[in-house]
């Protein structure tokens, strides 16, 4: 598992830019290339770059959403291929009409997705665990998993059908509560403990209300390592609530429950219930520079620093970016109109006085009054990390003019 999430870049004064990078990394279990220029390899996972986002196509910045081949990987195993084909989705239970069980399910087939009325979402992913690593390095608390840094998120435009509709074709009853979205990836196996296949209860109210059965990103269809043939997009709430590569649902008139929301994806530790808090929902108000750790950048000139909040609870209303730590703030400009479920677009102009190092801070709060706090209370998993994150840089003086120089 690597420890380096963004080491730092050394730049010419002149402005960011990149040092000559590796060949991309293999990573075991994933389907895609991964370039070291775009990626941060973790085990199974892929983090993506957030200084990659300023330098896509020779110079011009990604737009809102992340392309398919720079979208970050989070994988509990591997990315298994399913032959689209021959693959079903299988819903059954208590919960549907007739309660079919597992051995006669109501199937669906991708032809019979796409048979249904055709919906898109823009919307991000979110692992649970982003910016886990900063328990540790800003807050010196240690914390398992995947160490994250701000790059296990992505934005996409998502096409499939609505769940709502799905589960009404099965034959949804008035009892239903809860369903269990199941993945087709091998079994999760830690520490001699096979927990199965990835899988999640997800209420019936929130899958009625925006969720998207999902078998096309960015205008094609989903490539393995984001799910494909079909995969769940549950807006807002953290990443483990969109499974992919979904085989089955079982609908219930009882609760559910797996794994994923009693031993994992609850808060654990001080200041949290015995047996854990709630599971997990929605994510938290981050903020994060397109600007690698450690960047060089000239005194007395006027640099635009760019970036983009967001927030599952609701729309970014504000972003502030400090220059002294966190200190003093400015508030930077959106532009984007600012929607719930996805980023915004934010930046600033900045013109540093004299070289030297320095901390630069940029924190979001969305409509509801949800801000970052200079500290993000410590879980023993290191889930929902949203505090204000120092962005180190080096300022260096400019260059002597030509005729200076001896």
């Amino acid at each position: 598992m690597a420890d380096d999430v963004h080491g730092p870049v050394h730049e010419p004064v002149h402005g960011p830019v990149h040092v000559p990078e590796p060949e991309a990394v293999h990573v075991p279990g994933i389907v895609k290339p991964l370039p070291a220029a775009w990626f941060v390899p973790h085990d199974t996972n892929a983090e993506m770059r957030w200084d990659a986002l300023r330098d896509a196509d020779g110079g011009a910045a990604i737009g809102l959403h992340v392309p398919v081949e720079r979208f970050f990987v989070r994988n509990h195993t591997r990315t298994p291929l399913i032959d689209p084909g021959t693959w079903r989705l299988r819903l059954f239970g208590t919960g549907l009409r007739g309660a079919p069980s597992a051995d006669r399910p109501v199937e669906f087939s991708l032809d019979d997705l796409k048979a249904l009325p055709r919906t898109r979402i823009d919307a991000l992913i979110e692992c649970a665990g982003n910016g886990r690593s900063y328990y540790a390095s800003r807050q010196h608390q240690r914390v398992p998993g995947t160490p994250w840094a701000l790059g296990g998120i992505g934005s996409a435009s998502w096409y499939g059908v609505r769940l709502a509709d799905v589960l009404r074709e099965a034959g949804l009853g008035p009892a239903a509560v809860d369903l269990l979205p199941a993945g087709l990836d091998p079994h999760y196996v830690v520490g001699g403990t096979d927990y199965g296949p990835v899988r999640r209860p997800l209420p019936v109210a929130k899958a009625l209300d925006d969720v998207l059965l999902a078998y096309g990103m960015n205008g094609e269809p989903l490539t393995p390592d984001h799910g494909a043939p079909a995969r769940l997009v549950v807006p807002g709430w953290v990443g483990i609530a969109s499974i992919k590569w979904l085989g089955s649902i079982e609908v219930a008139d009882r609760p559910l429950s797996s794994p994923w929301n009693t031993d994992f994806y609850r808060m654990f530790g001080p200041g949290h219930p015995p047996g854990g808090g709630a599971p997990l929902t929605a994510q938290v108000p981050k903020c994060a520079f397109e600007l690698a750790e450690g960047a060089v950048l000239a005194a007395g000139r006027t640099h635009r620093l760019h970036g983009r909040a967001w927030s599952g609870e609701a729309a970014v209303h504000r972003v502030e970016v400090s220059d002294d730590g966190g200190r003093t703030w400015r508030s930077a400009e959106l532009h984007d109109e600012p929607r719930a479920h996805e980023w915004t677009r934010w930046s600033i102009d900045w013109r540093p006085g004299r070289p030297g190092r320095y901390e630069l801070c940029a924190r979001a709060t969305d409509r509801r009054g949800g801000t970052q706090p200079r500290s993000a209370e410590f879980n023993r998993e290191g889930y929902l990390f949203g505090a204000v994150v120092a962005h180190p840089v080096t300022v260096a003086a400019p260059p002597a003019p030509a005729g200076d120089r001896a």
